[in-house]
């Protein structure tokens, strides 16, 4: 399986996402460079955390007009993996891929510790290798992660079972304890917490792994078992 890391100006996570795809997973991965970008030949995009274009607007705003988001949109209708986290969860939810909106941490302060997570849907290509109900330890590192939507939007996450992951002990104030969602095909995950991270057990948690792995598990059946 081959990985594409989309790399914007601002990135800091992408090394930690492309060490866990490559040196962890032990899968093919490539540190892309957005304006470069061509993810035709990738079978799963990630999108990693930081600041890009150093949270000018808003987080996510300025890169959510880049070009690679017209890629990213076309990849998403055709079912491939996307995974943004912190920052490209918010990159995700600025381009409408993802619904709902990101802000300022209930505290006003950035944060940057291990949270538990519970896992609210275990029927996901993110998520199949996780137990439905199992607590999991992740770091969250964010200052605007207090997720929000209209109750309308909310009454559709939980109805199509698009909430992935709930914070155990709420830590940003986020709308019903989300920490991840998907959208509607299964496809695309936005989350705050970094599951890079936590994949393995020297960083003080490898419960980040089964998402990885999930995501190889899931195309392989999808894709190799069937060719």
């Amino acid at each position: 399986m081959k990985f594409a890391v989309v790399v914007f100006p601002g990135s800091n996570c992408d090394r930690d996402m492309y060490y866990a795809a490559k040196d962890v997973l032990g899968e093919e991965a490539e540190l892309v460079w957005y304006t470069e970008a061509n993810l035709e030949n990738y079978d799963a995009v990630l999108i990693p955390g930081g600041f890009s274009y150093g949270d000018y607007l808003r987080c996510g705003a300025i890169a959510s007009t880049s070009d690679v988001v017209s890629q990213l949109k076309k990849l998403a209708e055709r079912g491939v993996p996307i995974l943004g986290v912190c920052n490209g969860f918010q990159i995700l939810l600025e381009s409408q891929l993802l619904p709902g909106a990101m802000l300022q941490n209930k505290n006003l302060k950035f944060m940057c510790h291990f949270e538990n997570l519970i896992v609210e849907n275990n029927e996901t290509i993110f998520t199949s290798e996780y137990e439905k109900g199992e607590v999991v330890s992740m770091p969250i590192a964010h200052a605007e992660g207090n997720y929000y939507c209209d109750e309308e939007t909310l009454a559709k996450l939980k109805a199509n079972n698009q909430i992935v992951f709930t914070y155990q002990n709420n830590p940003n104030g986020s709308l019903a304890n989300i920490a991840g969602i998907v959208n509607e095909k299964g496809n695309v995950l936005g989350m705050m917490p970094h599951p890079e991270r936590a994949a393995e057990a020297i960083l003080g948690s490898s419960d980040g792994l089964k998402l990885f792995q999930s995501i190889v598990k899931n195309w392989r059946e999808s894709y190799v078992a069937g060719a």
